[in-house]
């Protein structure tokens, strides 16, 4: 775990807030798998296994105000974003009390009273979003930042080369940040893609863009931290391209024949969780008693969240029309 470039407020508690943000997630889509098997959640799931520090890192730097936009492996986001495990969790279930009144379930999260704009189950149709959204914040003078995140498949779409142009051309508050976990839906990156870099394809369209470690919560949050003030002061878009690993299949139907459980364990053994967790406990920052401490709280409140989920109602049919069709006059 390397802070020697952190920042000053990078304390014991502020590491701790990050480790529970991550096991939050974890513990999470880990009960979101076991309710899937149960066929309690329906339809497709894409967990977030792997890549916490990545939504965790970014999100802590950004204010109530900036905007998000994120792809359809998006409840650990939506978490870090700050909306309740209850609303998300109902999502999953498909009940009216989710936040999308349980109409987007796991690829639809989204919240417009956290400016967090949801999953997006098209692959790079974040991109355009974002960049509409930061033109929007300029044209009305608001110091905002919208950030979209996309994987690296997402990268060989026509939208991300598209919306990196426009957003260099107009000198948008938006930041790109790319979730490389290697794989797409299942294609290595080095047998779909000339450049593998894909910093280097923002730095063509002229935007600052680095790579970070995506597994150290710490990387990326001075990174983050870096790339919004600078984007705050002015300077136009920015990309951040974190090498990461999911450490489950692209989706539960996924048989992963495309890489081996060797691979897949060595990822496991640097994780986020893993990673900063032992720089902790070596650097006499965590305690054993901490650690349970941050479980239990976690584990409660995802206890509440399913019991909300089942004891909410779906919506009735006679509504199911609503939002969908207009009638004529």
């Amino acid at each position: 775990m390397t802070t020697a470039n952190a920042k000053p407020h990078i304390n014991k508690t502020h590491l701790h807030f990050l480790l529970k943000q991550m096991v939050r997630i974890r513990r999470f889509e880990e009960k979101c798998a076991e309710l899937y098997m149960q066929e309690k959640i329906r339809g497709f799931l894409h967990l977030y296994i792997g890549e916490e520090a990545v939504a965790v890192g970014v999100m802590k730097v950004l204010q109530d105000e900036d905007a998000v936009v994120a792809t359809y492996r998006e409840h650990g986001h939506a978490l870090a974003k700050g909306l309740s495990m209850n609303a998300v969790m109902a999502e999953m279930f498909g009940k009216m009390t989710g936040s999308s009144r349980g109409r987007g379930g796991s690829m639809h999260i989204f919240d417009a009273s956290k400016r967090f704009y949801g999953g997006n189950a098209i692959v790079a149709g974040a991109l355009p979003m974002a960049v509409g959204l930061a033109l929007a914040d300029k044209m009305q003078n608001r110091n905002r930042v919208t950030v979209c995140f996309f994987g690296e498949g997402a990268a060989a779409e026509g939208e991300f080369h598209e919306s990196l142009n426009l957003a260099k051309l107009w000198s948008l508050p938006v930041l790109f940040v790319c979730e490389n976990n290697m794989y797409a839906m299942g294609t290595a990156l080095s047998i779909s893609e000339s450049e593998q870099h894909i910093f280097k394809k923002a730095q063509g369209y002229g935007l600052a863009a680095v790579e970070v470690d995506g597994m150290n919560v710490v990387d990326v949050e001075a990174a983050a931290q870096k790339c919004c003030s600078a984007i705050r002061q002015g300077e136009g878009p920015h990309l951040i391209e974190c090498h990461t690993y999911r450490f489950r299949g692209h989706s539960m139907f996924d048989t992963q024949l495309y890489r081996s459980p060797d691979e897949v364990s060595s990822w496991q053994q640097k994780g986020p969780i893993v990673q900063l967790k032992q720089w902790l406990e070596q650097n006499g920052k965590l305690e054993q008693t901490e650690w349970q401490q941050i479980e239990k709280e976690v584990q409660q409140e995802i206890e509440e969240a399913v019991t909300f989920a089942e004891q909410s109602e779906l919506e009735p049919a006679s509504a199911l029309c609503r939002d969908v069709y207009q009638e004529s006059a």
